[in-house]
């Protein structure tokens, strides 16, 4: 069955391969980003639809989206635009909190908020974190607007899981893993294809007897 999937933080990275695997499964693809990149342009066609100008990390990003989703019905939404600023304690940039706030906590929440009256029962909304978000899993340190903005937007999709339950709307909260990807320095452990494949099978097996659960993007639950 073709599905309708807005995809937020298309252009590059994880939202790339995200869009490239839906779309060569046959899927119907909403790509949003600020800016699409030549890959993202590629895909551009009957199945692949570009919505440009997609800032999540402003408030105006839910009015682009509503207009250009106009008379849509979306089977998955997957927040996945995210931005990673260093901020160490001895350096501390509170300009860079508050942007990795407004878009990694605030982003989810108002892409969500917009497209609400397009969801319906057996839509699934998904919120790509990090377990830098986890409190108990904080071995480091550092990184303060990165791991404040992570924890945030994981107690937002909480209270999403819950309130949008009863509408049979299901919740995930999922870290893609180490990821080699601009925002990691290309460092990391897996590629962002194989981090897509492990996103969409959890994905899949997202329902609202687990909504509201911390992936690792292997299966494994994360602690809060």
């Amino acid at each position: 069955m073709s599905l309708n999937i807005l995809i937020t933080g298309a252009n590059r990275g994880i939202g790339l391969a995200l869009s490239q695997q839906l779309h060569a499964a046959g899927h119907k693809v909403f790509a949003a980003c600020r800016e699409a990149s030549e890959a993202l342009q590629a895909l551009a066609g009957e199945r692949l639809h570009i919505i440009e100008g997609v800032d999540v990390g402003q408030a105006q990003c839910g009015t682009v989206l509503t207009e250009a989703l106009q008379g849509q019905s979306l089977n998955w939404v997957i927040n996945n635009a995210g931005l990673l600023i260093n901020t160490p304690l001895n350096t501390l940039d509170f300009e860079a909190i508050e942007a990795q706030m407004h878009v990694n906590a605030y982003g989810p929440l108002r892409v969500t908020q917009a497209v609400l009256p397009l969801l319906h029962e057996g839509s699934k909304v998904v919120i790509i974190t990090s377990r830098m978000g986890s409190i108990a899993d904080n071995s480091s340190g550092g990184h303060y607007g990165y791991r404040m903005s992570k924890s945030a937007v994981n107690s937002a999709g909480t209270s999403l899981a819950h309130d949008l339950k009863p509408r049979g709307i299901a919740v995930a909260l999922i870290h893609p893993g180490y990821v080699q990807t601009g925002m990691t320095g290309h460092q990391g452990h897996i590629d962002t294809a194989t981090s897509a494949e492990g996103i969409l099978a959890r994905i899949e097996g997202l329902n609202l007897e687990n909504t509201g659960t911390f992936w690792h993007v292997n299966g494994e639950v994360l602690p809060w």
